[in-house]
């Protein structure tokens, strides 16, 4: 069975540098239990597979936002590559271009390289390569979450129309609707990560998201883990496993 890359951006919570931050620790930590995905490198950890985990938080660079903040929606609301907003819109940090240039080039980048050198390096030895980018959302939206739906499915795949192969889509439906579980796709967030170098180039490289419902293994709005931590889990472990017999077959 050939192994699969799992990228996991969200669930460190080590902000390297507190340069531009504002002085109010227990606001910021909070902000830390509101967005992290918790224990993501948990749920989906994998002892023959690649996992590129980023190690550090969102709130201090999204790896998963593009870089240019023209090209990234969510910049409109302090939430781009480098948040300088909390989600009540209230001020996290100032961003100087000096800062901004540092993080980028040694945090942003050195992620975004390690990741290209993986998929490239599993095109080498198996011809492709699949990335399934690991996820978990809250319950209940964010404040400034695009979509505002209060009934949120169990899953998510996010899919990319070029990335991900018809069959992953009708297999992961299959598959949670077996399992007894509600899933969305592409709702309620959009998308899978591709290494720029190869994003609408090449059909070698294939991407999926999966995303689950906190409310599945915490106990919300803590980052508590509940009593069907394992189960979900194992719900994971089986998508995982579907996945990699799909790319076989």
């Amino acid at each position: 069975m050939k192994k699969i890359i799992l990228h996991i951006p969200h669930s460190s919570i080590n902000i390297p540098l507190i340069d531009g931050y504002i002085n109010d620790t227990e606001k910021i930590n909070h902000e830390l239990i509101k967005l992290t995905d918790w224990y993501t490198h948990e749920l989906f950890y994998s002892e023959t597979d690649s996992m590129i985990i980023a190690p550090f938080s969102r709130i201090f660079c999204d790896v998963e936002r593009f870089e240019n903040d023209e090209q990234e929606i969510m910049s409109k609301v302090g939430m781009g590559v480098l948040y300088e907003s909390f989600d009540d819109g209230s001020l996290l940090r100032k961003v100087s271009p000096v800062l901004r240039a540092n993080i980028i080039k040694n945090y942003y980048w050195k992620h975004h390289n390690a990741l290209l050198e993986e998929v490239n390096k599993q095109i080498k030895h198996n011809g492709n390569c699949l990335i399934v980018d690991c996820h978990s959302y809250p319950s209940k939206p964010l404040m400034r979450d695009l979509d505002l739906t209060a009934i949120r499915p169990d899953f998510n795949i996010g899919i990319d129309k070029y990335h991900t192969p018809q069959k992953l889509i009708d297999a992961s439906i299959d598959y949670f609707k077996q399992s007894g579980y509600s899933l969305g796709v592409d709702w309620p967030y959009k998308g899978t990560i591709v290494p720029l170098a190869h994003y609408q180039k090449n059909k070698k490289v294939e991407s999926i998201m999966l995303e689950v419902n906190r409310a599945l293994y915490l106990n919300e709005p803590s980052n508590v883990k509940s009593e069907k931590f394992n189960e979900t889990k194992k719900i994971i472990e089986g998508f995982i496993e579907m996945i990699k017999n799909e790319i076989d077959s």
